[in-house]
């Protein structure tokens, strides 16, 4: 009998994650059925629940719904607790299971697709809300030199330093936080878009001389063409990456997570730079 599982967000029809588990099932052998699910704002839980009863196995879950599936789960992993935030659900023996693979998506994308290590790195992580809150752990666990938090309200970058500076994860690595106007002077290995910014088409107030000499410039985001700051870290010498990668292996992630087997990435997120 497939098994089903789904995505879960509003808007939802952009959605790439059922052609990526798709793709997931074919090469591991795995008989799934993986669909979109729009969920009305104020109707997420009804949407799982609904789900859940005719008998979905899981869901991943996008915005606006993460700290949603947080509250609704019964059990809930570290890594989402450290996230406040669940971009994945599991069903099981009458319970549900929350988990966050955004960030594993992340540091797998940079270190083992784009060979990037992160081990005594300069790191520049640019916004303070969920987006980065999500990712800041695994980015920890990988021991940069210095991890810095910039935003335009400094007082989210402090706090969200401040929660992070005394986890055991972070004993390795020096954590602060600084407004975008406090960045003049400061050079980076590693700069992470993690704002809005790119889904408006706008350029993060970022100093030109922020990339170090073979600095890498991520954006989470993705498309067809490059987001303003991708091309404003290319124009100024960096090598550049959209986060597609990162929507896979984050992904991947959950299909270990599910099935217990984690897919090959690479041929997937060649098949969608070329569809």
């Amino acid at each position: 009998m497939t098994d089903r599982y789904a995505v879960v967000g509003n808007p939802i029809a952009h959605s790439k994650s059922p052609e990526i588990h798709a793709a997931f099932a074919r090469q591991t052998g795995h008989d799934i059925d993986y669909a979109r699910l729009l969920a009305p704002l104020g109707g997420f839980r009804s949407t799982v629940q609904s789900f859940r009863e005719a008998g979905g196995k899981g869901v991943n879950v996008t915005v606006p719904f993460k700290l949603e599936a947080f509250d609704l789960a019964d059990d809930v992993s570290q890594r989402a607790k450290d996230a406040e935030a669940a971009n994945f659900l599991r069903f099981d023996n009458g319970r549900i299971h929350a988990d966050n693979t955004d960030g594993v998506g992340l540091t797998r994308d940079i270190v083992q697709n784009l060979g990037f290590g992160l081990a005594g790195k300069r790191v520049l992580l640019m916004g303070a809300g969920g987006a980065a809150q999500g990712v800041l752990t695994p980015l920890l666990e990988h021991e940069p030199s210095i991890l810095t938090i910039a935003n335009r309200t400094v007082e989210k970058a402090l706090r969200l330093a401040e929660r992070f500076r005394h986890k055991p994860v972070a004993a390795a690595s020096v954590l602060c936080g600084l407004q975008f106007g406090e960045l003049a002077g400061h050079h980076f290995d590693l700069v992470i878009n993690a704002t809005s910014s790119s889904l408006q088409g706008e350029l993060p107030p970022l100093p030109a001389d922020a990339f170090a000499i073979g600095a890498l410039g991520y954006d989470m985001m993705y498309g067809v063409t490059p987001t303003p700051f991708l091309a404003f870290a290319a124009a100024h010498g960096a090598r550049i990456s959209d986060g597609l990668g990162m929507l896979v292996e984050q992904a991947a992630e959950s299909f270990l997570l599910w099935r217990g087997v984690r897919p090959q990435t690479a041929p997937v997120i060649a098949l969608l730079r070329n569809p």
